[in-house]
Order: structure tokens, then C-alpha cells, then sequence
């Protein structure tokens, strides 16, 4: 084993050598979805709503505090595709909802 330091890639999973970890992190084809207080959000995350949201065509409102579970990036920086029981394809933008740790 060498004296290289290892660094946890969230992305692929795996720990890495820290000489190859900045080198991914070049790629300029990705897209970063950052949420209302600037955290990065990925696929999978689970979100909590910061506002209240009618939703339009189903004659609902999503309250303040929802947890949306399992989010979708759909390749805009300002929306992500989610599941929510009673409401198909709903998307919401970015800047409504905050990361849930």
C-alpha cells in the first residue's frame, strides 16, 4: 500500500487516490443542480418543500415541509422530476426545495 491519500467519491461509489479525484471534476458537460440553500443535489436525494406550492392541473397544494423522497435531475439546472402520491410528472425547480440530510 503506498503513501497515497484516498478520497470517497460519492459519484461512482468507490474510494479513489486523491491525484485522479480532481481530474472527473473537470467535466464540463455536467450539470450541477444546487438547491435553495446551495447544496448540490443528486439523483436519488430526498428534498423538503421551503414554500408552499399549488400545483397546477391537480388542484392541490404541496405545504411547506413535504418531503419528496427520490428525485430525478432532468438535465436543467433549475428543475428536478419527482414522485409525489396522487400527482404524475411533477416537477419542481431547484430553488423551491432543500436537501434533506
Amino acid at each position: 500500500m503506498g503513501d497515497d491519500d484516498y478520497i470517497y467519491d460519492e459519484a461512482s461509489g468507490e474510494w479513489v487516490p486523491a491525484s485522479q479525484a480532481a481530474a472527473p471534476a473537470a467535466d464540463d458537460d455536467a450539470v450541477v443542480v444546487r438547491d435553495a440553500v446551495g447544496n448540490v443535489l443528486a439523483d436519488g436525494d430526498q428534498v423538503t418543500l421551503i414554500k408552499d406550492l399549488t400545483v397546477k392541473g391537480a388542484g392541490q397544494t404541496l405545504k411547506r415541509g413535504t418531503l419528496i423522497k427520490s428525485i430525478r435531475l432532468t438535465g436543467d439546472a433549475q428543475e428536478i422530476d419527482c414522485k409525489f402520491d396522487g400527482i404524475k410528472g411533477l416537477v419542481l425547480r431547484a430553488e423551491f426545495v432543500r436537501k434533506r440530510t
